[in-house]
């Protein structure tokens, strides 16, 4: 609780000196798109706090987006699908790499890290073979109007994809904190092997999570691939993971598992969005966005080990 509240009231100071220093952070328009994009990456960010909330990491998220935003150009342009049928096939993709994530890292005992590095450089290129190296997008959007209007539309005025993001979020809230499974994922995460011993099927929930992280990595592929209208698949969504990973530690998750929070991932996108907002406003080179989320993971890993250590200090004192 005391991590999300400290992150919630930096994220409030951030944006009271974002708007002292420039006004135009306050504008309708500058909000709304702000809060689109939190939207967009609160979704993939949502899912890959779970795996790290296992001790897990997946660096596969952004060569998975481009992937799922590659074949749902081509399903509904070139391919002629109907878009339910086209949108189903898209989130089966992620959700079965997910799986296959969670058994090799389960069942054949290989890191993490490994296997998603592996599934970056894969799909990558597997999105660049598919799409023959060209730029998809979706022209006028004849006959899928529906599903442009849900996935990069506004309701009431609000973004879509931050409604989507407030609807999952709570579902995830729901499932983690309120749910067995919730609880049985924060557990692997302490201590794998306690869990083992204790009943719980280590290789089910660690599967369960990568599948869940592809599942929400397909529905922002697709949110992505309409906002930005195109898709270039050697470039497009490169290094999200890098942002879900900030977003996931500067909200609370902790790298070595176990523990997490939804709303704490949710607060530490919008704080990230904001600091990119303000690099924007300041006028500074976006060049230096990679600088700012690179400072940024640091010092959220940095606080996070001082923690422990104070945590730790506190049981040998007692």
């Amino acid at each position: 609780m005391k991590k999300k509240l400290g992150i919630f009231l930096l994220l409030v100071a951030l944006c009271a000196v974002t708007a002292t220093i420039n006004p135009r952070f306050l504008s309708q328009t500058n909000l709304t798109n702000m809060a689109n994009l939190i939207g967009l990456f609160g979704v993939f960010s949502l899912g890959l706090g779970l795996v790290i909330i296992t001790g897990g990491i997946d660096l596969s998220v952004g060569s998975m987006c481009a992937l799922c935003g590659v074949v749902m150009s081509m399903a509904l342009t070139e391919w002629h699908l109907a878009w339910p049928l086209a949108v189903l096939a898209v989130l089966i993709i992620p959700m079965a790499l997910g799986w296959v994530h969670g058994a090799l890292v389960t069942k054949m005992q290989m890191q993490p890290f490994i296997v998603t590095l592996c599934g970056l450089l894969l799909y990558r290129g597997v999105a660049r073979f598919v799409a023959n190296d060209d730029t998809k997008g979706f022209g006028g959007g004849e006959g899928f109007e529906v599903l442009r209007s849900v996935a990069s539309g506004k309701l009431f005025g609000i973004p879509m994809p931050f409604v989507l993001l407030i609807i999952i979020g709570t579902i995830l809230w729901v499932v983690l904190h309120r749910s067995v499974y919730g609880r049985y994922l924060l557990a692997v995460g302490r201590n794998e092997e306690a869990a083992r011993f204790s009943g719980i099927n280590t290789r089910r929930v660690i599967t369960g999570a990568y599948v869940i992280a592809g599942l929400l990595t397909g529905v922002s592929g697709i949110m992505i691939a309409f906002y930005t209208n195109s898709v270039s698949p050697s470039n497009h969504a490169n290094s999200y993971e890098l942002y879900a990973i900030a977003a996931a530690v500067l909200g609370g998750c902790s790298l070595r598992g176990g523990e997490g929070s939804i709303v704490g991932i949710i607060i530490g996108t919008a704080l990230l969005q904001v600091l990119q907002n303000l690099v924007n406003l300041l006028g500074i080179p976006s060049s230096l966005n990679f600088a700012v989320m690179g400072a940024v993971v640091l010092l959220g890993v940095m606080a996070d080990q001082m923690l422990q250590r104070r945590a730790a200090a506190k049981l040998v004192a007692h």
